[in-house]
């Protein structure tokens, strides 16, 4: 319990900015920079190279607030030493609002860079963007989508502090979980437009 407690103590920043960056995504705020980041490529076999709903917009924003959603829960953190205890983080670097700077720019940039490959092979496959697969690639998709960003967070938090491998698989596993719930909720709310 005290672990699976320890990997959302340790990456639930990294949620916090996710939905953070849906709400700022869905704002028409800086309209210059929802632009989609492949400027509308289109490469030899025809098809988008992300599609129209990875944008600047999103890429910049879950960078920003990955590092400020990281300095707050730092700061919330130093209120319940009981919890703080259990970030990873802080078990190698001080609980500092620098240290929580870099290292949310770090989990943002990690969330973001590694959704990339995902929407290339879904564009690949002639997935719509922001859309399910709706054949033999269903669930497969349905677990990438979730799993992606999770599997670049952890691999920074891998870099950075030493964990197990189980640490590491209960990171993607948990936090793809988590990441589904939290969709739903947000399909909920309206501000996502399919569940999954």
């Amino acid at each position: 319990m005290e672990t699976t407690l320890s990997l959302y103590v340790t990456l639930l920043s990294v949620i916090f900015a996710g939905i953070a960056n849906m709400v700022f995504c869905k704002y028409p705020t800086y309209p210059w920079l929802n632009i989609p980041m492949d400027s509308g490529r289109i490469l030899s076999d025809k098809k988008r190279l992300f599609g129209q709903n990875k944008t600047w917009k999103g890429f910049i924003g879950m960078i920003v607030f990955g590092g400020l959603s990281q300095i707050i829960w730092g700061i919330v953190l130093k209120t319940v030493p009981s919890l703080e205890s259990l970030n990873l983080f802080y078990d190698v670097y001080a609980n500092s609002i620098l240290t929580n700077l870099w290292i949310g720019l770090l989990l943002g940039s990690a969330y973001v860079v590694f959704e990339l490959p995902n929407s290339f092979m879904k564009r690949r496959l002639e997935i719509e963007p922001g859309k399910t697969a709706k054949n033999q690639w269903k669930w497969f998709f349905v677990f990438i989508d979730q799993a992606d960003s999770l599997l670049g967070c952890a691999l920074v938090v891998a870099l950075l502090i030493p964990i197990s491998f189980s640490q590491f698989l209960g990171f993607i596993i948990l936090g793809a979980g988590t990441h589904i719930v939290i969709n739903q909720l947000l399909y909920v709310l309206k501000l996502r437009k399919n569940p999954f």
